[in-house]
């Protein structure tokens, strides 16, 4: 892998490259498509390069439960069994183990813990991780950290850092394929001193990139902010940085304002599964009653394939129906939207002109959430 930074904001810490890799190129910043279990949910390999997919992530917990990482191995890598020729990531599976907090027990060698499907034990040490990433192939892959949910006692959070420290290390050393890029993770919750000292320690073992994890776990989006305005000066600007799980659209535009070059999330199609849409002006939620008799697009100033044939009145009825079309076409539209977002961010940062970009997102984008809906879910795997 290979980064190129192609140019910065003059008012912010926007900033826009291009990544390179084995398999493709890569322009930043970059919204990833989350295919959790190898499939981006309810979309073609070819739909998502039609929507301007150009790199998207497998995870690593549940392609090692199903269907395992030496079949796929076996059959030719992640890329050939996915049928997918471009760049792709993939998590260490650190989340998902911690999410699951009544089924493993930590250690200093690693993580004990059992499927959340059948009951089975299993053991996810550092070297684990690594040797399944290897196994699948990415362009990408993550070292295994510690996640704690938040908020969480300081001394928890301190000893998650350091265990993330200690680990990263690990997965340095088990690392043999040398086609795949390796990023580093910082941890650190939401104390100052801790996210510096994490990432500081972080940089100094020495990665392809670098990533700020632990975020988008149930604190305020205004802690978010502080901990990436802390964090991302430490990270070397010569390498691609990631923000994990993060990807409302108000936080893809603050997070690029802060340094950020890449976000990830499963919010476009976990949503559009569930009926939010994304549009220019904020969410339509396209199962309330007031959509059906509405004859126009999801977003009238939006030129996706949805927007340019079907009417709110008919996804409203896909929806009602439960009808499989519904939720593929609500998800085409989403995940156009965030390409879209992200395209129009890059040619701000391009001309200059990304702080009236963001002043614009700001007036114009309404910042809401369907009631009931949890706040901070981002990181969710989006296999449900």
């Amino acid at each position: 892998m290979h980064f190129d930074l192609i140019t910065t904001d003059p008012n912010t810490q926007a900033r826009r490259g291009r990544i390179t890799t084995a398999h493709g190129e890569i322009s930043t910043p970059v919204f990833m498509p989350v295919g959790t279990a190898g499939t981006v949910k309810a979309i073609t390999q070819q739909e998502l390069k039609t929507l301007g997919a150009e790199i998207i992530l497998g995870n690593t917990y549940h392609l090692y439960l199903r269907p395992g990482h030496q079949l796929i191995h076996e059959l030719g890598g992640l890329h050939r069994f996915i049928s997918w020729d471009r760049p792709m990531l993939t998590d260490s599976g650190g989340f998902q183990v911690f999410s699951h907090s009544e089924l493993r027990r930590i250690s200093e060698d690693g993580v004990a813990f059992r499927s959340h499907l059948d009951g089975s034990p299993h053991f996810l040490s550092p070297e684990k991780a690594v040797e399944i990433q290897q196994a699948l192939g990415a362009d990408i892959i993550m070292a295994f950290d510690h996640v704690v949910a938040l908020p969480a006692p300081l001394e928890q959070v301190r000893d998650a850092a350091k265990r993330t420290s200690l680990w990263a290390r690990r997965c340095l050393s088990a690392r043999r394929r040398l086609d795949q890029s390796l990023f580093g993770i910082v941890q650190g919750g939401l104390d100052r001193q801790l996210r510096v000292e994490s990432a500081r320690d972080i940089r100094s073992i020495g990665f392809d990139g670098y990533a700020v994890g632990g975020l988008s776990v149930g604190e305020e989006k205004a802690d978010m902010y502080a901990m990436l305005d802390v964090t991302v000066p430490e990270l070397p600007s010569a390498k691609p940085r990631y923000l994990m799980g993060v990807g409302m659209p108000e936080d893809l535009v603050e997070g690029v304002a802060r340094g950020i070059d890449m976000f990830d999330c499963v919010v476009p199609s976990r949503h559009g599964r569930t009926g939010w849409l994304f549009t220019s002006f904020g969410r339509v939620v396209i199962k309330q009653a007031r959509y059906a008799r509405d004859e126009q697009p999801i977003d009238p100033d939006c030129r996706c394939p949805v927007c340019t044939r079907y009417t709110r009145a008919y996804l409203h009825h896909l929806f009602m129906i439960k009808e499989m079309l519904g939720a593929r076409l609500n998800t085409i539209h989403n995940l156009w939207f965030f390409s879209e977002l992200m395209r129009q961010i890059r040619a701000a940062i391009g001309g200059g002109t990304f702080q009236e970009f963001r002043r614009r997102f700001h007036q114009t984008y309404v910042v809401d959430r369907p009631a009931g809906e949890a706040r901070n879910d981002a990181r969710k795997s989006d296999v449900s």
